[in-house]
């Protein structure tokens, strides 16, 4: 028997030598019969010819990913980019193929012949099909010739499947070498999560990955933009050396600590334990580390809530020794460091080192300044430090306007805050709204309640009123016993989606209603407060009994949780676009995900009314211990069996559909909800509608529902997802159909453009967006580009 040898990163040059067309002959001296080149559609760029070498496809591959552009670093590493590089230096497997001609049975080879020649030429539904009608003769021996053979010619997709088909065969025994190998190629195409799989695939068979394998995953998930990703790098890269004993290259670690510093140091303080692991690998194994690896351990430790000054020492005396000078950005950190601490002494002796450097002193370094003297009780201080900052940079900018005003009012400096309050508004730069609640909250303390309200109404004159300011001002009315006022406001706050109320808000109109004797107003407000499950004031109570003892009310929070209408036509919407439902087993018990974008200014707005929208029905460890505290962009409910209806409706079989009666819940709330989760406005002020887990009966269902709302609209298919687009007037009814619905703070970025459109015709528009009269009545749906949706 003649075997053939292939390493595991040369397969480009051996498919390089194959011949360019198939024949099927009983020949015995053919060679290499079932070595195709099939017609393909068109490839991408970086997909080369078969004699081209496998650097150059990588090489080619990733200057093209960079291209399409990369989020920034916080931190500029010369050797950042050569995990990938190494990629190719990797050793893996030597796998050993069998010649087709070397099967004995003529019939077995013209039979893989074609298996090779028609598996990457069909969708997976067709594959698999193809796959199981051969069940009575195909072996495992068969099988991995299939999947090295599509390896072989770059069809990794299809050598996949083909490796899922096998392991749910009788026969399939684990082969280590066709994983490892397939895995590989799964993460150089940057389809990590197929990586990941094939990664788990070894370790639940007790082996352990090899070096390619998890160098390799590593830097498929540090390549993905996707929330979480870096999570998983870190927990690979350990297993890497913890499990698997192994060394990772210097380009591995340079890679990852790179991805550590890459946001802003509030988002990546929590990376800091993870930093100093790979800080300890770099030691340890004795590598080079990098000048901004010091400069990233520091600028990392100085966003610490409790900054550890040990280690910030020893990291600057590990520098002198290596002879490495301490840049901006070190004294910046220290800076920034010390002033938490309130160290006058060393934050000043580090300004004069940056003052004494050749490069542009940061605005930030004035700001620490700043901080620093607020922290010692000095608070005229920090104002010299800004008119410093205004003779050295010309103006003080945004974040120096916020700082000072910040330390003026908590320092009761009234006329000191107020003039550079003024200072701040003509001065054109933006965002007033920190300065402005900093301003309110000390007339709050100061019971300058005048002050308070003629403060609150120029912000609502310059700003969008938020939860915060209006809280601010609610306890305000509640002091001065305005209790209509504060009524008022307490309900623009309830019905307002944007804004909101919380557990604060709702204890200060409870108190202002029993200290009233309203009890038929703070029996609402507690029934309020029971649905929520805010927490009711202690201090509270005992009013609280007395008012609902005059009904024999028992003071008992209910536990039957019920959707109201508009949490039922929320939850609609937003399955429609999307949202996923987990079931258990028996398909009793329902969890709803609700997950938003952290890139996405739609979602970042939407999930704050999403979160108080069914805050009673949150998990507990989803909800925020502090009000004041960010709302994650991932929380999820209660198992509950509350969502069954829904779960049987979009998630029959644990997959997306739409329900048959779809046509009769499109509510135009419904609707606002869906296009705020998945819609999209074009850049020509037409409105695109995302349906997901929809087929095409299900689209036309809805189609008819719009056209009997006199909406007439157009249908693209872009992958797994239906586009609705309502063009011209169409886009103007249907926001018009759904703008009552709409938060208010997304109005602006999300209606339809009426000018645009009253000035484009129609005709233009269509052509640019891609949506032909064809696609709506043929079987064929053309996909709109990325550019374009």
């Amino acid at each position: 028997m003649r075997l053939r040898s292939y390493g595991a990163h040369n397969h480009y040059a051996a498919a390089a030598a194959l011949p360019l067309s198939l024949h099927l002959s009983s020949h015995p001296d053919r060679r290499n019969l079932f070595n195709l080149s099939l017609p393909r559609s068109p490839r991408p760029p970086w997909r080369l010819s078969l004699t081209a070498s496998t650097d150059q496809l990588w090489a080619v591959k990733e200057s093209q990913e960079r291209a399409e552009g990369g989020e920034g670093f916080g931190f500029s590493f010369e050797a950042g980019e050569a995990a990938a590089r190494d990629v190719n230096h990797l050793e893996g497997p030597r796998v050993e193929v069998k010649e087709l001609e070397e099967v004995p049975e003529q019939w077995r080879r013209s039979k893989l012949a074609w298996l090779c020649k028609e598996l990457p030429a069909h969708k997976p539904g067709t594959l698999v099909r193809i796959l199981n009608a051969q069940k009575k003769w195909i072996v495992q021996e068969d099988a991995l010739y299939v999947a090295h053979h599509c390896m072989r010619i770059r069809e990794n997709e299809t050598a996949f499947r083909v490796y899922k088909w096998m392991m749910q065969r009788p026969w399939y025994q684990f082969d280590f070498d066709l994983i490892t190998r397939l895995a590989d190629y799964m993460g150089k195409e940057r389809k990590f999560s197929k990586c990941r799989e094939l990664f788990d695939d070894i370790i639940k068979q007790g082996r352990v990955p090899s070096e390619s394998t998890f160098h390799i995953l590593i830097v498929a998930y540090l390549s993905a933009p996707v929330q979480g990703c870096l999570e998983e790098a870190c927990g690979i890269y350990n297993k890497m050396i913890q499990l698997g004993g192994y060394k990772p290259r210097l380009s591995l670690h340079n890679s990852l600590f790179k991805a550590l510093v890459s946001k802003p140091g509030g988002s990546c303080k929590h990376h800091l334990k993870q930093a100093e692991f790979v800080f300890h690998n770099l030691v340890t194994c004795g590598l080079e580390v990098h000048k901004n690896v010091y400069a990233g351990l520091i600028w990392l430790h100085s966003y610490q809530d409790t900054i550890d000054r040990e280690r910030i020492v020893e990291l600057r005396e590990e520098m002198q020794k290596a002879g490495i000078e301490e840049s901006s950005d070190v004294h910046v950190s220290i800076l920034r460091a010390y002033s938490k601490e309130g160290d006058v002494e060393e934050v000043e002796r580090n300004w004069v080192k940056l003052v004494e450097s050749d490069g542009a002193i940061p605005s930030q370094a004035l700001v620490y300044r700043m901080e620093v003297y607020a922290k010692v009780g000095e608070p005229m201080k920090s104002l010299e430090v800004c008119r410093e900052m205004e003779r050295i940079k010309g103006a003080a900018n945004v974040v120096a306007y916020h700082t000072v005003i910040e330390i003026m009012a908590k320092a009761h400096k009234v006329e000191t805050a107020e003039t550079l309050m003024d200072e701040f508004v003509n001065s054109g730069l933006k965002p007033l709204m920190p300065s402005y609640i900093e301003l309110m909250s000390m007339y709050l303390n100061l019971d300058l309640h005048d002050k308070l309200e003629a403060t609150f109404m120029q912000c609502l004159q310059r700003c969008r009123s938020n939860r915060t300011i209006c809280s601010i001002y609610l306890d305000s009315l509640v002091k001065v016993g305005s209790l209509d006022k504060a009524s008022e406001i307490f309900n623009q706050m309830l019905n307002n989606g944007a804004i909101g109320i919380n557990s604060k808000s709702c204890n200060t109109i409870l108190r202002a209603y029993l200290d009233s004797g309203e009890f038929i107003e703070a029996e609402e407000i507690y029934d309020l407060m029971c649905k929520k499950k805010f927490d009711i004031d202690p201090l509270l109570m005992e009013k609280l009994d007395y008012a609902l003892s005059l009904k024999k009310k028992v003071v008992k929070k209910p536990t039957i949780l019920k959707l109201s209408k508009e949490q039922r036509e929320i939850l609609v919407g937003l399955l429609l676009g999307g949202l996923q439902i987990e079931s258990d087993e028996e398909r009793k018990n329902h969890v709803i995900h609700f997950e938003f974008s952290c890139n996405s200014t739609t979602h970042s707005v939407l999930r704050r009314h999403i979160y108080d929208e069914y805050h009673e029905w949150l998990h507990p460890a989803c909800r925020t211990k502090d009000e004041n505290e960010e709302v994650p962009y991932h929380f999820s409910t209660v198992a509950h069996s509350y969502f069954e209806f829904y779960a049987d409706q979009f998630r029959p079989k644990g997959r997306p559909v739409i329900p048959k009666l779809i046509h009769r819940w499109l509510s135009p709330r419904v609707l606002a909800y869906c296009y705020m989760s998945g819609g999209h406005r074009t850049s020509s002020g037409d409105l695109l509608l995302k349906l997901k887990g929809a087929n095409r009966e299900d689209v036309e269902r809805i189609v008819k529902t719009f056209k009997a709302k006199s909406l007439d609209c157009r249908v693209k298919k872009k992958g797994r997802v239906f586009w609705i687009g309502f063009f011209g007037s169409n886009s103007l009814l249907f926001w018009k159909l759904m703008e009552p619905y709409i938060l208010d703070d997304l109005k602006d970025l999300l209606r339809a453009d009426i000018q645009v459109l009253e000035n484009d015709a129609v005709e233009d528009r269509n052509q640019r967006i891609n949506f032909d009269s064809d696609s709506d009545s043929d079987g064929r749906v053309s996909v709109v580009s990325d550019n374009e949706i």
